[in-house]
């Protein structure tokens, strides 16, 4: 009974973890982190104020759907533009496809927050976007969809040749090819990657802040500036990010079993 709690399965034997085993392993790991960030905060020997940080719950609630909805719109757009991106990456044409080069290595060469301020006082105004959540949706989603395009087109290149060419052997066209073999293949192998870039999404919307878009982060920093409440501010920030982004992991890994497939 213990060696099927706390240990994987021998070689040979059913593969599947029990529920009940993975429930404990996880409540024991929580246990741990939760004991070792108790004893931390106990050895401060602080005085904890929340008063004040209650009297601005709505102002966290404000911010946390702003956060919400921006990073959604955001992880729309930046898979559209990625897999955009990555399908243009293996065009024929070359100038496509060394814009596709030239894109990735400017995003990821450059800070976010340079990228942000560059579309907030150059890009958009000349597009004549003045609003500021739009323009945050937009350079989000313009960071972000560099990196998907890079994993996208990692999990298409991943695809053996020998199954393209049987593909053309049977007939089928390049659309279908690329519905029929290569994305269900590439989407189990890039699904890990992703789910850490939509995470990522979701954090660094609080960099935002800097063209005064009133989301999670920053509303945390006006209350903890009002309030002086700055750990219990910075604390409350933390949970919310992490309401936000498990969900996002518990959804790729879940994802990740339904794509799954023996090879």
């Amino acid at each position: 009974m213990f060696r099927r709690l706390f240990f994987t399965p021998p070689p040979g034997a059913d593969p599947t973890i029990p529920w009940v085993a993975r429930a404990v392993s996880v409540l024991l790991a929580v246990l741990l982190l939760a004991g070792a960030f108790t004893f931390a905060f106990l050895r401060l020997e602080m005085t904890w104020v929340w008063e004040p940080i209650w009297k601005y719950r709505e102002k966290f609630l404000q911010g946390f759907w702003v956060t919400i909805l921006i990073s959604l719109a955001s992880l729309v757009l930046s898979t559209l533009a990625g897999i955009f991106f990555a399908l243009l990456g293996r065009a024929d044409f070359l100038p496509l496809r060394y814009l596709t080069k030239v894109y990735v290595e400017f995003v990821r060469g450059t800070p976010l927050l340079s990228q942000i301020l560059l579309f907030f006082y150059v890009v958009t105004p000349a597009m004549g976007i003045t609003d500021r959540y739009v323009v945050g949706v937009l350079t989000l989603s313009f960071f972000t969809g560099a990196y998907i395009a890079e994993i996208v087109r990692a999990g298409i290149e991943s695809i053996g040749k020998s199954q393209l060419e049987s593909a053309r052997a049977i007939g089928l066209t390049t659309v279908q090819t690329y519905r029929f073999v290569i994305f269900p293949q590439a989407l189990r192998q890039s699904l890990p990657p992703l789910a850490g870039q939509f995470v990522s999404l979701i954090k660094d919307s609080s960099l935002l802040s800097v063209i005064s878009v009133n989301e999670f982060a920053k509303n945390a920093q006006e209350v903890s500036s009002i309030t002086y409440s700055t750990l219990e501010c910075y604390l409350m920030l933390a949970v919310g990010y992490l309401l936000l982004t498990l969900p996002i992991s518990l959804w790729t890994r879940w994802l990740e079993g339904r794509a799954k497939f023996d090879t």
